[in-house]
């Protein structure tokens, strides 16, 4: 897609509140709210992949480069030498074996070491907004409904392209959406945190159905030569549609219960903003401008937050362990998966219940949990009970207990 499609309807501004006043003042009569559901969803991945064996070569080409270049201050020992990387290492503390990207080709050049993408014009669709719009044309296709049925999109990023105007008002667009749009950023947590606030809306009979999208280049925001993160992230965009469960074409997951979570923490942190070029060496080459984490402070702080969360939350809502189907969790890291699932089930999951997908796709921020929802959710019978979360940076954490109907 090289330019913006050209509306073939008449833009009408707004939700049209018209029919939705009507049915509004009849459910206050009745003392009733509407049932949010997720009808439908769907996954954009890229067509490049980098392997293990890939990147580590790249990786190891950088340090040889690093480290000749440095190597006075190395041996006077006021730079300390870079180390290679390995499969091995990188298996055991992630469990991932590759990842989708936008471009490998800069990515892979140990003089570059980061995705390569073409400037585009105002006048083409943002390469994230791109990305959205395929996730979301196969999540309408799945619930089996078209643009004219959805009345918001939320576009909920860990990263932005641009500071405005908001890429979900570019998204709406594209579909040809009357009705409203807006970015949010929760970091890893953005999707369940986007999909309440869906959720909340429905209920209270404001819109009729959403899209919240999760659009997530983290190749961008990654540091490719930080050998403890440099294999962590991958490309990949997701969507879903939330309606009102009596507008269900299909089988849906009714949205039983959210919640979310926030606490400060600057264990996981990114300072790239737009005051970037005001401040003394702003615009150098800094290592806080991308991802950073202390990863052992992460482990120890997020995973009883989590656990602690779902469990309050389940008890909130009465659901037992025995009651959960499926566990679709936040694809960060294999351990921190295999940890939350033990506590919430109090056992070792089986196969199939905590389904990981980072093993092929990385983490994806946030974008993780509905790949894995996407991926494994056909499968379950009427009546059966599952569990979204995600959680990362803020800290921030958020739960979606759904119910599967048809």
């Amino acid at each position: 897609m090289n330019k913006r499609s050209v509306r073939k309807r008449p833009r009408e501004f707004g939700v049209d509140h018209r029919f939705l006043a009507t049915e509004e003042a009849d459910r206050k009569e009745e003392n009733e709210m509407y049932l949010p559901a997720i009808t439908g969803s769907g996954v954009f991945t890229p067509s490049e992949t980098i392997t293990n064996a890939e990147l580590v070569e790249s990786f190891n080409a950088y340090v040889d480069i690093y480290n000749a270049e440095n190597a006075d201050q190395i041996a006077a020992g006021d730079l300390a030498a870079k180390d290679y990387s390995s499969e091995g290492f990188i298996f055991k503390a992630s469990g991932i074996n590759q990842r989708y990207v936008i471009d490998k080709k800069g990515i892979l050049d140990p003089n570059v070491m980061h995705p390569l993408l073409r400037q585009r014009s105002d006048d083409e669709p943002s390469l994230m907004a791109e990305m959205a719009l395929d996730a979301a044309n196969k999540a309408l296709a799945a619930a089996g409904k078209t643009a004219a049925d959805v009345d918001a999109v939320i576009c909920a990023a860990s990263n932005l392209e641009r500071a405005y105007p908001a890429v979900a008002i570019e998204i709406q667009e594209l579909l040809e959406i009357n009705g409203f749009a807006f970015d949010m950023n929760v970091a890893c947590s953005s999707a369940t945190f986007g999909i309440q606030a869906a959720a909340d809306m429905i209920r209270s009979g404001s819109i009729r159905s959403a899209l919240v999208v999760c659009p997530e280049i983290c190749s961008a925001h990654l540091e490719w030569r930080d050998r403890d993160c440099h294999f962590i992230f991958g490309d990949v965009a997701t969507a879903v549609l939330i309606e009102r469960s009596e507008n269900a074409a299909g089988p849906y997951f009714e949205i039983k219960s959210t919640r979310c979570a926030t606490d400060f923490s600057n264990n996981i942190r990114n300072n790239n903003g737009f005051l970037r070029r005001s401040r003394p060496d702003g615009v150098a080459d800094r290592r806080d401008m991308q991802f950073m984490q202390n990863g052992r402070k992460v482990f120890k702080e997020v995973l009883p937050m989590v656990s602690a969360h779902i469990a309050s939350q389940m008890a909130d809502e009465g659901v037992q362990a025995s009651d959960l189907k499926r566990l679709w969790l936040h694809q960060a890291n294999k351990s921190m998966n295999d940890f939350i699932g033990k506590k919430v089930l109090g056992r070792t999951p089986e196969a199939g219940e905590q389904p990981n997908i980072l093993q092929d796709y990385a983490n994806t921020s946030s974008a993780g949990s509905i790949i894995a929802f996407s991926k494994y959710s056909d499968d379950l019978e009427d009546g059966d009970t599952g569990l979204i979360c995600s959680f990362g940076a803020g800290y921030s954490v958020g739960s979606v207990i759904v119910q599967k109907h048809g």
